[in-house]
Protein backbone atom coordinates (compact mmCIF):
# COMPACT_ATOMS: atom_id res chain seq x y z
CA UNK A 1 0.00 0.00 0.00
CA UNK A 2 3.01 2.33 0.08
CA UNK A 3 2.41 3.28 -3.56
CA UNK A 4 -1.24 4.08 -2.84
CA UNK A 5 -0.44 6.17 0.24
CA UNK A 6 2.29 8.05 -1.60
CA UNK A 7 -0.05 8.75 -4.51
CA UNK A 8 -2.84 10.06 -2.28
CA UNK A 9 -0.51 12.31 -0.30
CA UNK A 10 0.95 13.83 -3.44
CA UNK A 11 -2.37 14.14 -5.27
CA UNK A 12 -4.41 15.84 -2.54
CA UNK A 13 -3.10 17.91 0.40
CA UNK A 14 -6.37 17.44 2.32
CA UNK A 15 -6.07 13.67 2.00
CA UNK A 16 -2.42 13.94 3.03
CA UNK A 17 -3.51 15.59 6.30
CA UNK A 18 -6.14 12.91 6.90
CA UNK A 19 -3.60 10.13 6.33
CA UNK A 20 -1.16 11.73 8.74
CA UNK A 21 -3.87 12.08 11.38
CA UNK A 22 -5.30 8.57 11.03
CA UNK A 23 -2.05 6.66 10.68
CA UNK A 24 -1.31 3.31 9.01
CA UNK A 25 -3.79 1.72 6.60
CA UNK A 26 -5.39 -1.23 8.41
CA UNK A 27 -8.34 -2.35 6.33
CA UNK A 28 -9.92 -5.64 7.49
CA UNK A 29 -10.93 -7.99 4.70
CA UNK A 30 -13.63 -10.68 4.53
CA UNK A 31 -13.90 -13.72 2.33
CA UNK A 32 -15.54 -13.07 -1.09
CA UNK A 33 -18.20 -15.71 -0.49
CA UNK A 34 -21.86 -16.40 0.19
CA UNK A 35 -21.49 -15.86 3.93
CA UNK A 36 -20.15 -12.33 3.52
CA UNK A 37 -22.99 -11.27 1.22
CA UNK A 38 -25.61 -12.92 3.42
CA UNK A 39 -24.07 -11.15 6.41
CA UNK A 40 -24.50 -7.81 4.65
CA UNK A 41 -28.23 -8.52 4.35
CA UNK A 42 -28.51 -9.36 8.05
CA UNK A 43 -26.74 -6.11 8.97
CA UNK A 44 -29.04 -3.87 6.92
CA UNK A 45 -30.82 -1.13 8.89
CA UNK A 46 -30.26 -2.54 12.38
CA UNK A 47 -27.67 -1.87 15.06
CA UNK A 48 -24.43 -3.79 14.94
CA UNK A 49 -25.20 -5.53 18.23
CA UNK A 50 -28.65 -6.68 17.08
CA UNK A 51 -27.27 -7.87 13.76
CA UNK A 52 -24.46 -9.79 15.46
CA UNK A 53 -27.01 -11.63 17.61
CA UNK A 54 -29.12 -12.51 14.58
CA UNK A 55 -26.08 -13.67 12.64
CA UNK A 56 -24.96 -15.91 15.51
CA UNK A 57 -28.40 -17.53 15.66
CA UNK A 58 -28.57 -17.87 11.88
CA UNK A 59 -25.14 -19.47 11.71
CA UNK A 60 -26.12 -21.95 14.42
CA UNK A 61 -29.29 -22.87 12.52
CA UNK A 62 -28.00 -22.82 8.95
CA UNK A 63 -24.25 -22.95 9.10
CA UNK A 64 -21.31 -25.26 9.28
CA UNK A 65 -17.82 -24.38 10.45
CA UNK A 66 -18.83 -20.76 10.93
CA UNK A 67 -20.05 -20.46 7.33
CA UNK A 68 -23.65 -20.06 6.20
CA UNK A 69 -24.88 -22.78 3.85
CA UNK A 70 -27.40 -21.86 1.10
CA UNK A 71 -28.96 -25.34 1.14
CA UNK A 72 -29.63 -25.13 4.89
CA UNK A 73 -31.21 -21.69 4.57
CA UNK A 74 -33.51 -22.98 1.84
CA UNK A 75 -34.41 -26.00 3.98
CA UNK A 76 -35.36 -23.74 6.87
CA UNK A 77 -37.51 -21.57 4.63
CA UNK A 78 -38.54 -18.00 5.34
CA UNK A 79 -40.59 -18.94 8.41
CA UNK A 80 -37.76 -21.03 9.75
CA UNK A 81 -35.54 -17.96 9.78
CA UNK A 82 -37.89 -15.98 12.01
CA UNK A 83 -36.68 -17.54 15.32
CA UNK A 84 -33.22 -16.17 14.43
CA UNK A 85 -34.69 -12.66 14.58
CA UNK A 86 -34.69 -12.27 10.79
CA UNK A 87 -37.54 -10.10 9.52
CA UNK A 88 -39.90 -11.38 6.85
CA UNK A 89 -38.34 -9.01 4.28
CA UNK A 90 -34.76 -10.00 5.07
CA UNK A 91 -35.77 -13.65 5.03
CA UNK A 92 -37.02 -13.19 1.47
CA UNK A 93 -33.68 -11.60 0.54
CA UNK A 94 -31.70 -14.46 2.10
CA UNK A 95 -33.88 -17.01 0.35
CA UNK A 96 -33.35 -15.29 -2.99
CA UNK A 97 -29.58 -15.13 -2.48
CA UNK A 98 -29.55 -18.80 -1.47
CA UNK A 99 -31.61 -19.80 -4.52
CA UNK A 100 -29.36 -17.91 -6.92
CA UNK A 101 -26.26 -19.38 -5.31
CA UNK A 102 -27.62 -22.94 -5.40
CA UNK A 103 -28.68 -22.58 -9.04
CA UNK A 104 -25.24 -21.13 -9.82
CA UNK A 105 -26.75 -17.97 -11.24
CA UNK A 106 -24.18 -16.45 -8.89
CA UNK A 107 -20.77 -18.12 -8.84
CA UNK A 108 -18.73 -16.57 -6.07
CA UNK A 109 -15.58 -18.31 -7.28
CA UNK A 110 -15.66 -16.40 -10.57
CA UNK A 111 -16.37 -12.89 -9.25
CA UNK A 112 -12.70 -12.09 -8.73
CA UNK A 113 -12.14 -12.38 -12.48
CA UNK A 114 -14.85 -9.88 -13.39
CA UNK A 115 -14.59 -6.08 -13.69
CA UNK A 116 -16.31 -3.99 -11.01
CA UNK A 117 -19.31 -3.06 -13.14
CA UNK A 118 -20.00 -6.68 -14.03
CA UNK A 119 -19.87 -7.72 -10.37
CA UNK A 120 -22.32 -4.92 -9.57
CA UNK A 121 -24.63 -5.96 -12.41
CA UNK A 122 -24.67 -9.59 -11.30
CA UNK A 123 -25.06 -9.16 -7.56
CA UNK A 124 -27.71 -6.45 -7.73
CA UNK A 125 -29.94 -9.06 -9.37
CA UNK A 126 -30.39 -10.44 -5.85
CA UNK A 127 -33.37 -9.01 -3.94
CA UNK A 128 -32.17 -6.67 -1.21
CA UNK A 129 -28.69 -6.19 -2.66
CA UNK A 130 -28.08 -2.67 -3.95
CA UNK A 131 -25.12 -0.89 -5.48
CA UNK A 132 -23.73 0.27 -2.11
CA UNK A 133 -23.70 -3.28 -0.73
CA UNK A 134 -21.85 -4.56 -3.79
CA UNK A 135 -19.37 -1.71 -3.56
CA UNK A 136 -18.61 -2.75 0.02
CA UNK A 137 -18.20 -6.33 -1.22
CA UNK A 138 -15.78 -5.11 -3.90
CA UNK A 139 -13.77 -3.15 -1.35
CA UNK A 140 -13.74 -5.46 1.66
CA UNK A 141 -14.06 -8.91 0.08
CA UNK A 142 -12.72 -8.73 -3.48
CA UNK A 143 -10.03 -6.26 -2.34
CA UNK A 144 -10.50 -3.82 -5.19
CA UNK A 145 -8.42 -0.69 -4.62
CA UNK A 146 -10.31 1.82 -6.77
CA UNK A 147 -13.94 1.74 -5.60
CA UNK A 148 -15.56 5.01 -4.58
CA UNK A 149 -18.95 4.72 -2.83
CA UNK A 150 -20.39 8.15 -3.63
CA UNK A 151 -23.69 7.13 -2.04
CA UNK A 152 -22.12 6.38 1.34
CA UNK A 153 -23.25 8.75 4.10
CA UNK A 154 -20.04 8.38 6.10
CA UNK A 155 -17.84 9.22 3.13
CA UNK A 156 -20.10 12.16 2.29
CA UNK A 157 -19.94 13.56 5.82
CA UNK A 158 -16.18 13.06 5.99
CA UNK A 159 -15.67 14.98 2.74
CA UNK A 160 -18.01 17.73 3.96
CA UNK A 161 -15.95 18.11 7.14
CA UNK A 162 -12.45 17.63 5.70
CA UNK A 163 -12.93 19.99 2.78
CA UNK A 164 -14.82 22.58 4.85
CA UNK A 165 -17.74 22.63 2.43
CA UNK A 166 -20.85 24.73 3.11
CA UNK A 167 -23.16 21.74 2.74
CA UNK A 168 -22.93 17.97 2.32
CA UNK A 169 -21.73 17.40 -1.26
CA UNK A 170 -23.94 15.65 -3.82
CA UNK A 171 -22.53 12.51 -5.51
CA UNK A 172 -21.36 14.42 -8.59
CA UNK A 173 -19.31 16.81 -6.46
CA UNK A 174 -17.94 13.89 -4.46
CA UNK A 175 -16.82 12.21 -7.67
CA UNK A 176 -15.04 15.41 -8.72
CA UNK A 177 -13.20 15.63 -5.40
CA UNK A 178 -12.31 11.95 -5.63
CA UNK A 179 -10.82 12.31 -9.11
CA UNK A 180 -7.21 12.82 -7.94
CA UNK A 181 -7.43 9.75 -5.70
CA UNK A 182 -7.71 7.36 -8.63
CA UNK A 183 -6.69 4.56 -8.88
CA UNK A 184 -6.80 4.25 -5.08
CA UNK A 185 -10.30 5.49 -4.22
CA UNK A 186 -10.90 2.54 -1.87
CA UNK A 187 -7.89 3.51 0.22
CA UNK A 188 -9.02 7.14 0.32
CA UNK A 189 -12.54 6.07 1.34
CA UNK A 190 -11.16 3.98 4.20
CA UNK A 191 -9.22 7.00 5.45
CA UNK A 192 -12.34 9.15 5.21
CA UNK A 193 -14.30 6.65 7.34
CA UNK A 194 -11.51 6.51 9.88
CA UNK A 195 -11.31 10.31 10.00
CA UNK A 196 -14.82 10.16 11.50
CA UNK A 197 -13.71 7.24 13.71
CA UNK A 198 -16.11 4.91 11.97
CA UNK A 199 -16.11 2.30 9.23
CA UNK A 200 -18.39 0.59 6.78
CA UNK A 201 -20.03 -2.62 7.95
CA UNK A 202 -20.61 -5.50 5.55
Amino acid sequence: MRKAISHLKQADPVMARIISAVGPYKIVYREPDFTTLARSIVYQQVSGAAAATMLTRLTAAAGRGGKLIPKKILELGAEGLRPCGISRQKASYLMNLSEQTRSRAIKFGTLADLPDEEVIARLTQVKGIGVWTVQMFLMFALRRHDVFPSGDLGVRNAIWKAYALEAPPPPKEMERIAGPWRPYATVASWYLWRSLDGTAEI
